[in-house]
């Protein structure tokens, strides 16, 4: 999956990822080690994370489509015999 970030983006990630190093591992790591951890959770996580997303839009979109036939339907008039 190929995912798009902005240069400011990049960094930030690459400076959080280094500080969770440091806050929870009491390890530093360089800016190189950092950004091997992004290609790794851009290539093997974030497709789970995305295809979730997408699961999660279809449902709302499928139930707004539900509420809108629903809506359709209520406007049928009755018919006389």
């Amino acid at each position: 999956m190929f995912l798009k970030l902005t240069k400011e983006q990049h960094q930030i990630m690459i400076a959080d990822i280094q500080y969770f190093f440091s806050q929870e591992r009491n390890e530093e790591i360089s800016e190189f080690a950092a950004e091997r951890v992004l290609d790794f959770i851009k290539e093997s996580l974030a497709p789970h994370f995305y295809n979730a997303a997408i699961s999660d839009a279809k449902y709302v979109v499928d139930q707004q489509i539900s509420s809108l036939e629903d809506e359709v339907l209520s406007l049928k008039r009755p018919l006389k015999r």
